[in-house]
């Protein structure tokens, strides 16, 4: 098995995600964060995320037990074949770990990073030689959701970008290859302009944070989740194809962008979203939401097991 060790830097709820999903592919992982309950936590986390890995036919070679903490970065990434690194989103800290990391790494290691919000060339600041070090992002929570978005640029080992993208393939994931460095890499920036509009409407009066939400879900968020936008929009016009679409439809989508509603998430406007959240919930705590989704998002998954492919 290819990349057999693994590390995960950081065992909040991204890295002991992580490191569940490695486990359950068969690898081993040794997982390093300085917070004193970490090793219950992440262990907590594997026992709960396990039978739903199960049930989507990723547990089949794991071992669950397969795992061990240690004191510092250093020891982590030891002997590791890939690390993920999910340290806090502050460059101090990233650029510390870099540093006491390196000396220590396998020649042929590779680095990949969860950053969503720092971009590669800031992260690379913290190395002396970053060839081995990519952008590996994930979607929260990365044993459930498919998508890693993978960057590297002119200062990467393009052999670490291939072997970034073999790994994530062989434990599930489905891949993106980021071309160019953008705040917020793709998926990020799709949801942020979708939340602004979403906010807009809720501001404007238009409707309320529970329909809002509901659009989403209950209309294109269901097309959205076999296909991307730009394809169902191809298929939309029929034999036509997107040639027709944008034909017939450029100026009705013009007049929408013009009139997009511009908003800034300051206190007033958060406090009308969360009422609006606090409603939409009706009382479920927030173990009860999150469960609630971890289910339907796994039922999603399970019934369309074997007809996607990844994307190659």
């Amino acid at each position: 098995m290819e990349f057999q060790h693994t590390a995960c830097l950081g065992g909040g709820v991204i890295g002991a995600s992580w490191a569940a999903l490695f486990l359950a592919s068969g690898r081993s992982v040794t997982v390093f964060d300085p917070a004193a309950d970490v090793e219950q936590r992440v262990r907590d986390f594997i026992e709960t995320a396990w039978p739903t890995m199960t049930e989507l036919g990723l547990t089949e070679n794991g071992n669950a037990e397969a795992i061990n903490f240690v004191g510092t970065a250093a020891e982590a990434v030891d002997g590791a074949d890939f690390i993920q690194e999910n340290v806090p989103e502050r460059l101090p800290i990233k650029h510390a770990t870099f540093a006491e990391i390196e000396p220590v790494l396998k020649p042929d290691a590779i680095v990949a990073s969860s950053a969503s919000g720092l971009m590669l060339s800031q992260m690379q600041g913290g190395w002396n030689n970053p060839a081995r070090f990519v952008l590996g992002h994930p979607f929260n929570p990365p044993h459930l959701i498919p998508l890693v978005e993978i960057l590297g640029n002119g200062k990467t080992d393009p052999t670490a970008v291939d072997g970034a993208e073999r790994f994530y393939k062989a434990v599930g994931k489905v891949t993106i290859r980021v071309n160019k460095e953008k705040s917020g890499h793709v998926a990020n920036r799709l949801q942020a302009a979708i939340w602004r509009e979403a906010i807009s409407l809720v501001v404007e009066g238009v409707a309320s944070v529970e329909d809002v939400d509901k659009a989403v879900w209950a209309g294109p968020g269901l097309r959205w989740a076999a296909m991307g936008p730009t394809m169902l929009f191809n298929l939309g016009a029929g034999e036509g194809g997107l040639e027709a679409f944008c034909d017939h439809f450029s100026d009705t989508f013009n007049g929408w962008w013009d009139d997009l509603g511009q908003v800034k998430l300051d206190q007033d406007v958060a406090q009308v979203l969360i009422k609006g959240v606090k409603d939409e919930a009706g009382g479920l705590s927030h173990s009860e939401l999150s469960a609630k989704r971890d289910a339907l998002i796994t039922a999603m998954r399970k019934s369309t097991r074997g007809l996607f492919q990844d994307n190659g």
